[in-house]
Parts: C-alpha cells; sequence; structure tokens
C-alpha cells in the first residue's frame, strides 16, 4: 500500500473507509484520477526469460534470470541490459496473501483487478497456467480480472462467498510480451528498428515499462471516471460501472476546494437500468460570479486543482458501494483570433521537446520522484508547457503536471508505415491515450500525428490525407474541448493550430521568416522550412494560430564528448551556447503572429546532444542564464 500525504472519508457510509486526498497523493499511485484506499504495487524483482516460446514458462521457469520490473530489459536499471531485439520476452512473479491484503481484498472488497500501465507491444497474461487474457497497444494501460484464479478452488472457478479457499495459496503470474523490432505497423514513437540507435530514434523499449498493480473492488464497483470541462462553471462527469447491478443506485459527487476549505457542490442522481456508463452535471456555483471565477481557474501560474469524492450508493441511498477519490481542473482552452486561449484570453504558450527518455532506464522512468523532478526542472527553465514528443506519458508525470502547472501536448507515438494494418493500431491505440487522459487539466491539445510519419506521401496521396483527417475528427469526436493539430510541423490537412518545424540557427534570418502579417500568409500557403507545404489535401488558412512547435536543437556538450553527438547547429562553448538561444527566442519575441514555441529540446537523449540539460538532467550552464535566454528576461 503506498503512503499519501492526506485521507478523506467517504461521505455517509456505513462502515466508513478512509480514501486518499487525490490532490495531495504523493504521485506513486499509478491512476491519479481515481483512487482508493488501497493497492499492491507489484514492481520489483520478477523472474525473466528472453525469446523462446515453451508453453511450460506458463507455470514454472527453470532458467530464468532476474529482471527489475518496470525497467525494459534493453535498460542498465532492468538489471538486463542486453540492447539488442528482444522479439520475445516472458516474465514471472508470485501473489500471495500479502499482495491481497494489501490491495486491501476482503468481504467489501471480494473482487480483484490486476492492472497493467504499458506493456510494449502485445501481452498474453497467464495465472497458474490459466490464460486470462491479452492486449495490444504498447502504450495504453489494460487490466482483467483475476478473482476466480486468485481466491477459487484451483480450476479458475471462484469459490462460494466467504469460503475463499485460495486466499493462503501463493499463485504463478506470468507475462508474455511480443514486440517486433522490424514491425513499422506498430506505433513505437523514437523506438529505433535498427539494432543500434541513429540520427533520431533511441534505443528500443521491450515489456512491462509502467507499473503492474493490483486492486480489489466491490462487487458492483466504479471503473472509470472522465471529467469534461463544459465551460467556466460546469463539468460532466462520465461514470462506468462494473459488476453486477441490483437496481436502483444513485451516484453522489461532492466537490471540495482543499485549498480554502471550500465546499463547492455535492450532486446526488438516480442511476438508469439499462446501461453501465453515466453523465453527471457538476455545476460550480461560486463560478457564477464572473468576478471571482478566475480565483478558481486552472492556469500553470495557479494550478488549482478540486478535490472530488464519487460514491455510488445502494437503492435507497442509506449505503455505500463503493466510492473512490478523485480531482479535476476548471480550466477552458480553445483557439480564436490567431491566439491560444485558456481560459478565454491569450495564452503564450513556450513549451519545451521532452523525449521522455533517461540514460539508464530508457522510456520507462528511473523512479516516480523523476517525474516530479521533470515538471520541477520545466518549470525552472521558464517554460509553461511541455510538447511529450513521440510518447504517451506515464500517468505520474501528468499528475505532477496538474500538480504542479504545465500545460501538456498529448501526443501519439508514430507507426512508419502506412497500411490498412498501421492505421487499425493507431487509431485504436490513440482512442485508448484519449480516453485515459481526458480528465487532466494540464493536457490542452491533442496531436495524433507528427512530420507526416506514417503518411509519409501525405502531400499527395488522398488515402493519406484522409487518414490524417480522420485522426483529427475521431479525436475531436471522443474531445470537442481541445484543439487538434493533425500532423504536428508541416503538411497539414485539418489542423486547429498551424504547427511549423524551422531548425534555422541564425537569428535574424529566423526573425525575418515570422515578422508579421505578411511573412505568415506567405509561409502558412507557400513551402516552408524543409521544403514541405505547410497546408495538404484542400486545407485553407482559416486564421488558425501559428505556433514554431520545434525549433533550436543547438548542441553543446560540456565535460565529456560524445564522437556521435550532434545537434541541427553546434555551439563551440557554453557563452556562445547561450547566445545563440537568447538571438532565437528573441527572433521568437520579435513575431507579431506566433502564438507559441517549443525549444528542442529539454534533454541531451542518447546520441542527441542538443538538450538545455545533460542527459543526467544537471543543467550545461547556470539554470538561471538558460532561463534568462527563454524569457528575455
Amino acid at each position: 500500500m503506498s503512503t499519501l500525504d492526506g485521507i478523506v472519508a467517504a461521505p455517509d457510509t456505513a462502515s466508513p473507509q478512509a480514501l486518499p486526498l487525490a490532490t495531495r497523493q504523493d504521485g506513486t499511485y499509478p491512476r491519479p484520477q481515481m483512487l482508493r484506499a488501497h493497492w499492491a504495487d507489484l514492481d520489483g524483482t520478477w523472474s525473466f526469460r528472453n525469446d523462446g516460446d515453451d508453453t511450460a514458462w506458463r507455470t514454472g521457469f527453470p532458467d530464468a534470470r532476474d529482471i527489475v520490473v518496470p525497467f525494459p530489459p534493453e535498460s542498465v536499471a532492468s538489471g538486463i541490459d542486453e540492447p539488442g531485439f528482444h522479439p520475445v520476452v516472458w516474465y514471472s512473479r508470485t501473489i500471495g496473501r500479502a499482495e491481497l491484503e494489501a490491495a486491501g481484498h476482503g468481504a467489501e472488497a471480494p473482487r480483484l483487478l490486476l492492472h497493467f500501465g504499458a506493456v510494449d507491444h502485445r501481452a498474453r497474461v497467464w495465472i497458474d497456467g490459466h490464460f486470462i487474457g491479452e492486449h495490444e497497444g504498447g502504450h495504453t494501460p489494460f487490466s482483467f480480472d483475476v478473482t476466480d484464479v486468485l481466491t477459487g478452488d484451483g480450476t479458475g472457478t471462484s469459490a462460494a462467498p466467504g469460503t475463499d479457499t485460495d486466499v493462503d495459496a501463493v499463485h504463478t503470474l506470468v507475462v508474455r510480451a511480443e514486440d517486433d523490432p522490424h514491425d513499422l505497423t506498430q506505433p513505437r514513437g523514437k523506438q529505433d528498428w535498427h539494432e543500434d540507435p541513429h540520427a533520431i530514434w533511441y534505443r528500443r523499449t521491450t515489456g512491462i515499462w509502467q507499473t503492474v498493480w493490483l486492486e480489489a473492488v466491490p462487487t458492483t464497483s466504479i471503473e472509470y471516471l472522465r471529467w469534461t470541462n463544459l465551460d467556466h462553471q460546469t463539468l460532466r462527469l462520465t461514470v462506468r460501472l462494473a459488476g453486477v447491478r441490483t437496481g436502483g443506485e444513485r451516484l453522489r459527487v461532492d466537490a471540495r476546494w482543499d485549498e480554502r476549505d471550500e465546499h463547492l457542490a455535492t450532486i446526488e442522481t438516480a442511476l438508469g437500468a439499462t446501461t453501465n456508463e453515466f453523465d453527471v452535471l457538476v455545476p460550480i456555483a461560486r463560478q457564477t460570479n464572473g468576478q471571482a471565477e478566475d480565483e478558481l481557474h486552472w492556469t500553470p501560474e495557479t494550478p488549482r486543482l478540486v478535490d472530488a469524492t464519487v460514491t455510488l450508493l445502494a437503492a435507497g441511498g442509506d449505503r455505500t458501494v463503493d466510492a473512490v477519490a478523485s480531482y479535476f481542473g476548471v480550466r477552458t482552452v480553445g483557439v480564436d483570433g490567431g491566439a491560444f486561449l485558456l481560459n478565454g484570453r491569450r495564452y503564450d504558450v513556450r513549451s519545451v521537446l521532452n523525449q521522455g527518455y533517461w540514460p539508464d532506464s530508457h522510456i520507462a522512468a528511473p523512479s516516480r520522484e523523476a517525474l516530479r523532478r521533470e515538471v520541477e526542472l520545466i518549470k525552472e527553465l521558464g517554460f509553461n508547457a511541455a510538447r511529450n514528443h513521440q510518447k504517451i506519458e506515464d500517468p505520474h508525470f501528468l499528475y505532477w503536471a496538474d500538480r504542479l502547472g504545465i500545460l501538456v501536448w498529448g501526443e501519439a507515438p508514430g507507426a512508419y508505415a502506412f497500411s490498412p494494418r498501421a492505421v487499425q493500431r493507431l487509431m485504436r491505440e490513440w482512442m485508448d491515450a484519449v480516453e485515459r487522459d481526458a480528465s487532466h487539466p494540464s493536457i490542452v491539445t491533442w496531436v495524433p500525428a507528427n512530420e507526416s510519419w506514417g503518411v509519409q506521401h501525405i502531400a499527395t496521396d488522398p488515402a493519406q490525407q484522409a487518414y490524417a483527417r480522420s485522426l483529427a475528427d475521431v479525436t475531436r469526436a471522443i474531445d470537442p474541448t481541445r484543439p487538434v493539430i493533425s500532423n504536428d510541423g508541416w503538411e497539414h490537412p485539418d489542423s486547429d493550430i498551424i504547427t511549423i518545424h524551422d531548425y534555422e540557427g541564425d537569428g535574424p534570418r529566423l526573425a525575418a521568416t515570422y515578422a508579421d502579417d505578411a511573412a505568415r500568409t506567405v509561409l502558412v500557403n507557400g513551402i516552408g522550412p524543409a521544403d514541405r507545404r505547410i497546408l495538404v489535401g484542400g486545407a485553407v488558412d482559416r486564421g488558425q494560430p501559428v505556433m514554431l512547435t520545434e525549433f533550436g536543437g543547438v548542441n553543446y556538450q560540456p565535460g565529456v564528448q560524445r564522437e556521435d553527438g550532434w545537434g541541427y547547429t553546434s555551439a563551440t562553448d557554453g557563452d556562445d551556447w547561450v547566445a545563440r538561444i537568447t538571438a532565437l527566442y528573441d527572433a521568437i519575441r520579435a513575431s507579431s503572429f506566433l502564438a507559441g514555441s517549443c525549444y528542442t529540446q529539454l534533454t541531451d537523449t542518447m546520441q542527441e546532444t542538443n538538450g538545455l540539460l545533460n542527459a543526467d538532467r544537471s543543467p550545461k550552464v547556470p539554470i538561471e542564464q538558460i532561463r534568462r535566454a527563454i524569457t528575455g528576461r
């Protein structure tokens, strides 16, 4: 069980169970916007076997090695440290009474759910030789109800309630992960298909790379929550239930601004019997006072979060069936008049490209604390936003972005082939990612495609144009509250923000390209940087905001030099490096139309030595100098 900073009792329960205070959690809970009092962390040392398909592995690992989960076997942190190809890997660990107790298993929570944060790319799961299920998609979570095999009679059948014949047994959990390094239809982001990293691609990630955990829930439980800001004073809460319905249940939502000890709303409603998914409107009455509404608004400068308890009540409303703790932020985003709007007002986006790779753990963070520090560093450098590049980021990062205050570009990891299979895979995984992350107030823009990856001929191929438009439209269908960028960087078939990638290293020349409205017209309606058209497929300039979402990339390596290190331009020393970055930002600040920017990149990443920070997250020069170059003050 995780240690949490605060607790709040589920209201009016017959046997109250303390719930974590969602806005004061310590960042370890693997699902930060839907918390229960107990969970069992299954990360740590597992058994590992590389390659092969021996079916006996489903029940035993006679010659396995140890691996530290959730670090990929390619990484040093895993203890395996084999960066070559791993088409198939196997994992195993035991689950016993201690894990069930930590998960909160008991009479009030008899069902057991096994959760995986992410397994790259295709996972199959067994317990005691019983096949539990499978999942495809290397960046999105999945879960299985494992009650029967963990508390049953040993045959995969649940014991009668109260008899739990198998709770003292030690069970064997086995995971098979398949990740074809040469399959370019898999959404892979920055993972290289070559054995060694080249150009802008990095080491691969195979298998488990986010938290595995066990959770006990009631027979009827809250399975999913989603908060949607409809306007400045009303949210919609979508709730999905799982398990056996008895009928007549009610749902209650209590919202409280813990920072001021201020009660904001209590909504209670009856639930219909014909569906397991419900929408509840949650009006925040204090926001009807327009003179005071800014007090509660979430922004990077004022990252105010509201705690919520969502309670499922039995018929009659006198008994709690289930309760979870959550949080939300009151904020709106949009575009208008060539500007990006936050809470209805122009907001200058000052972002940094965040690859989310670490030297010893690759795509997995080295610790949960490291994700908090990543957000802190982004703010300390003077940024108010991060573009998490080609990666559906760990939810722990998004929690700290919500709590500490940065805007986040939610981006899909691209595939590199265009085919029906590639379309199906990315579309499915992207929809799952949007559903997972849509409640986070920090996420303000969706980016399902980047630089025509997977749609290499989008400038001329109607099928690829249709695919990119479809990705954008399905994103808007799932979430109409955020702007969508159909193809970040160039060749936009249908984007709410026109984004451009430009690695011009000379400040004055960059300033001329983005100087004024006349320059904007030439740029947007013609051929831009990298000799790519900005608009394709019949797209027209509708006056959307224009952002420079990749620029900079200045190489500077203090200390030990990597022979393969590179950037888009290079500095001779620290002073030259700061001067070059300052000149680029001066050009951006001089533009009359740019609505935002994104510097490449936050950290050195393997052979890319163009970060503001070294790969170990230490600044290359005093951080105050970097901040001054970025902010101009």
